[in-house]
């Protein structure tokens, strides 16, 4: 037990009826949806099946898992660990398979980036790396607590937004250090033994690293322990290693093996693939979101389809009933464009009425406005982003960090709107 759940924001009913789950995860009351996951007996061999099994098989253990995961939310013990494989092992060969005909994101390059013969949009083969990984104190109050988001800081992106304010891990592939799931593993295993409330993908962007995200979750499931080797890299990119974390073998536990909510903090420009498998293991979301139906998506991150996907997939997660929060950007000069009734301020609103979220809680909204000053600097360096920024309004605004939603409208309400 952290003392996550005594902080005085959870008096909201709003923020807690929206993070429940979550909460319940990070004080060790619940286990994580992974170790759900470890739980559901597959009926064949991942790595002697062909593709179109391991998706029917998905298909037909995900009603299993939810099944499953309800019964815990009212109440009922974890089940034994499945002794052969289970639906952990199933979605992390799914994401291998994917890797080689990469369609983690709406982009669908098709590239194989196992032989890495030729890139897509975001320029990886099958490597991945991590430029830091640290107790991310900056984070919302729910996330960061007293001691921190377990952050665990991937490099490059499958968007090219003209103010991205993270540009050096963004844009370039080779910033950091390539790190194997085993390592990655040993870095969320020690970030929660230090007393992280959470472990926290996030990057650039964390879908291009679906296939090694998945593989580091289903090794903790799997009563991973990480080497001294193991922990020795895991420390190279850690940036707050000269700090003395006491370890917290009991803050990290449910039911005497790792326990840990898994936060995907994402620009959520993910298929619908990527999402079926993350619904298994994701604790609690943190999308974005950028941009209105209009072009400022083109215009200003040279991404197309980003409204229609962005919009399904959080009515999709909304409509599964699962924690989230979303931060919204209010851009200078966009606020006509990205969030005018009926688009922008309401479009998260509409998403997830769209959902048919269930249930009386709201969602936390953070809306971020006005850009840092190095978000300034790195839009200036673009053409878009000089045009964007000539015009913007003078002194842009101030940050509302504390902001929620109303209780989001019904599906007849959005149908009309």
């Amino acid at each position: 037990m952290s003392d996550l759940g005594s902080l005085r924001i959870w008096e909201d009913p709003a923020i807690r009826g929206a993070l429940s789950w979550y909460v319940d995860v990070a004080e060790n009351r619940r286990p994580a949806k992974f170790r759900i996951a470890a739980t559901v007996a597959a009926r064949l061999d991942p790595a002697a099946s062909s593709e179109d099994s391991l998706w029917a098989e998905l298909d037909r253990l995900t009603p299993v898992f939810l099944a499953c995961w309800q019964a815990i939310r009212a109440g009922a013990p974890l089940p034994p660990a499945a002794q052969g494989p289970s639906l952990l092992e199933l979605v992390r060969e799914l994401a291998y398979r994917m890797l080689a005909h990469c369609n983690f994101c709406p982009w669908d390059c098709r590239v194989d980036r196992v032989a890495g013969a030729k890139l897509g949009a975001c320029k990886l083969a099958s490597g991945s790396s991590v430029s830091s990984h640290f107790h991310h104190t900056g984070e919302e109050l729910f996330y960061r607590g007293t001691q921190g988001s377990g952050t665990i800081f991937f490099t490059s992106c499958n968007m090219r937004c003209a103010f991205c304010q993270n540009g050096d891990i963004s844009t370039d592939k080779d910033n950091g250090e390539e790190t194997d799931p085993r390592t990655l593993a040993a870095m969320a295993w020690m970030l929660r033994r230090e007393g992280c409330h959470n472990i926290n993908w996030v990057g650039g962007e964390v879908v291009i690293h679906l296939h090694a995200i998945v593989d580091a979750i289903a090794l903790l499931g799997r009563d991973f322990i990480p080497t001294r080797e193991e922990l020795k890299r895991a420390r190279r990119t850690k940036a707050d290693r000269f700090f003395g974390f006491d370890e917290l073998p009991d803050a990290a536990t449910y039911d005497g093996a790792f326990n840990a909510p898994m936060l995907w903090n994402s620009n959520f420009f993910i298929t619908l693939e990527s999402m079926k498998i993350l619904r298994l293991l994701t604790d609690v979301w943190l999308p974005d979101f950028k941009f209105g139906p209009g072009r400022c998506a083109m215009t200003l991150a040279k991404t197309p389809w980003y409204w229609e996907t962005v919009t399904r997939n959080i009515a999709l997660i909304a409509k599964w009933g699962e924690d989230l929060s979303i931060r919204h950007l209010v851009m200078p000069n966009h606020v006509e464009c990205c969030n005018p009734p009926g688009a922008g301020m309401d479009c998260r609103a509409r998403a997830i009425g769209a959902g048919e979220r269930d249930g009386p809680s709201s969602v936390p909204i953070i809306s971020a406005i006005r850009p840092a000053p190095s978000t300034v600097t790195s839009m200036r360096k673009s053409p878009a982003g000089r045009r964007a920024w000539s015009s913007a309004i003078p002194g842009g605004g101030r940050a509302n960090w504390g902001s929620t939603s109303k209780q989001p409208p019904s599906s007849a309400a959005i149908r009309s709107g």
